[in-house]
């Protein structure tokens, strides 16, 4: 007989969890036609991945999503919100001007278009991967009080 008492819940969560990241996705690519983008996205791919972390346990999670890749993620984030700034800076516009990205005359907004999906992909990036960083910081602390002394 199998001594696993929450079995209902590691099937439930493991069937969970590609939609979750699915509608992560959805929201991220979809942002710029209604509520939604980088910020919203990381976070719910950060949930997707402390869910996985609540039923399989915090080393299981670390050794699929490990802590030295989310703090590259959280940089790589910053990294990549900030180039298209200074990218749009070398092209002669100002910090995060879109336009100037593509050297597009007024009232077009192809740059524009690409230059937000850029920003909310490092928004993702940022959000997710420091989301991921804190929980890891949290999660692998160690109880100052066992759990047998309270």
């Amino acid at each position: 007989m199998n001594s696993d008492h929450h079995v209902i819940l590691r099937v439930v969560s493991k069937m969970l969890l590609p939609i979750i990241v699915m509608f992560a996705f959805y929201t991220q690519f979809h942002g710029d036609f209604g509520p939604g983008g980088g910020f919203q996205a990381g976070i719910i791919i950060a949930v997707g991945v402390i869910l996985y972390a609540l039923i399989a346990g915090v080393p299981a999670a670390m050794r699929a999503v490990p802590p030295a890749f989310t703090r590259s993620l959280a940089a790589i984030g910053v990294m990549v919100y900030a180039g298209v700034g200074y990218w749009a800076m070398l092209k002669g516009g100002n910090y995060l001007e879109y336009q100037a990205l593509f050297n597009e005359p007024p009232g077009e907004y192809h740059g524009q278009h690409i230059g937000i999906m850029i920003i909310e992909l490092g928004v993702l990036f940022g959000v997710s991967g420091a989301m991921l960083t804190i929980f890891y910081a949290f999660a692998g602390r160690v109880a100052e009080i066992r759990d047998k002394d309270w």
